[in-house]
């Protein structure tokens, strides 16, 4: 009835290539044959099913009924008739409303031979038959069925071996969400970008990427994947390489402290391929934070910043004290005093004139990331009383954010 060797081969090739079971697709056959022999000789209401056996390519046909009794199902002998005690005349339209309602209260279904059997035709068949069981009747198989399964299954097999392959591309990306990827680029589309990452497209939205960057069909590129969707169209995978969890986790592949739990990344902002700033932690007193991450001879965080195309990476040690917090945070500026202010959470930081620009950065970005980082509101003040304070280069701001924990 079918090639063998055909079917072998694409079996073989789903379940090595597309990681899709044989069952499911020895599956998606069955429920194809079954559909296509119903379509051509069923009877409305059939439950048929087929048995595909992959040894022989032979199918076997079944009519499935389901035991039931009067309690589960109206005969059509119980339709409503007038009551004969009644002197009033029979009539259609006296008796429809009443039809109507009766039927709104009896919600057992319509008894159809093809669909159920009665129970106690059912004990003859098999003597301990329960209620809502299947009973099995063989079917013939039509000797011009090959060529009718052939056109009529086709599509039912191809949807179903694509929900199989949808259901296993997002259960393998589903625990891929949260970590870096890696892929080809297709193409260049409307400012988005296409990846190909073997058993399924990535899309980097032009939100996510690093606008310093160019991106051309061809290249390898690595990007942090943080959401896996199901769409009627497949399953849709979003990219980004400007998300503050790429560069902690461009650190966790480059770092073995951070790995191990030794030191914490406390929080990150970025302002993609421009700056970032990076608070740590160690949790041993003997493992400098700093150190851990820059490497020896900066070699660490030198390959970190070429795979983000040279965004500057200021590394800090995070503090419970705001005060030392706040003046780490604003590095590589010299800090002569601070002045919090607990309720409106707000620090007048004191520097002298020749640190000012440095603190407050080109743009305002160094102290812009500095009231990110640290969650506080920071005004600059230079010794000869000029202010800058982060609110007035919030419009400078990208839309990058922040990754405070």
């Amino acid at each position: 009835m079918f090639d063998l060797k055909t079917i072998h081969s694409v079996l073989d090739q789903m379940e090595q290539e597309k990681n899709i079971p044989r069952a499911k697709i020895i599956e998606a056959i069955e429920m194809a044959l079954a559909s296509a022999y119903k379509k051509e000789y069923g009877k409305r209401g059939q439950i048929i099913r087929a048995k595909f056996d992959i040894q022989t390519g032979t199918a076997e046909f079944s009519q499935i009924k389901i035991v039931v009794d009067e309690s589960v199902v109206k005969m059509e002998e119980e339709a409503s008739l007038p009551d004969e005690s009644s002197s009033a005349p029979f009539s259609a339209e006296a008796t429809k409303g009443k039809k109507t309602a009766e039927d709104k209260q009896d919600e057992r279904a319509h008894f159809n031979p093809e669909h159920h059997i009665l129970m106690e035709d059912a004990k003859k068949i098999k003597k301990d038959a329960q209620l809502d069981e299947e009973i099995i009747f063989p079917l013939e198989t039509k000797s011009d069925f090959g060529r009718i399964a052939a056109q009529t299954a086709k599509q039912t097999i191809i949807q179903k071996i694509r929900e199989a392959e949808k259901i296993s591309i997002s259960k393998e990306f589903d625990g891929k969400q949260g970590e870096i990827v890696s892929g080809i680029i297709q193409r260049v589309e409307r400012g988005n970008i296409f990846v190909d990452l073997h058993r399924a497209t990535g899309v980097l939205p032009y939100s996510e990427q690093i606008q310093s960057e160019r991106y051309r069909p061809g290249e390898r590129m690595r990007a942090y994947l943080y959401s896996v969707e199901e769409t009627p169209r497949g399953v849709f995978l979003r990219l980004s390489r400007a998300h503050p969890q790429f560069l902690r986790k461009l650190f966790e592949m480059e770092v073995p402290e951070i790995a191990s739990g030794t030191v914490e990344i406390k929080a990150i902002v970025r302002e993609a391929g421009s700056r970032s700033k990076i608070a740590v932690h160690s949790n041993d007193e003997n493992i400098d934070p700093i150190g851990s991450l820059v490497g020896q001879r900066g070699v660490r965080v030198s390959t970190v910043m070429s795979e983000l195309g040279g965004e500057k990476i200021d590394i800090i040690e995070w503090s419970e004290d705001p005060e030392k917090f706040i003046a780490e945070a604003l590095s590589p500026a010299q800090i002569i005093g601070i002045e919090l202010n607990e309720e409106e959470k707000k620090a007048v930081v004191e520097v002298s004139e020749d640190q000012q620009s440095l603190a407050i950065g080109k743009g305002g970005q160094n102290v812009r990331l500095a009231a990110r980082l640290t969650g506080w509101k920071i005004d600059i003040r230079g010794t000869g009383r000029n202010e800058a304070n982060s609110d007035d280069s919030e419009s400078a701001d990208n839309k990058a954010g922040s990754d405070a924990e």
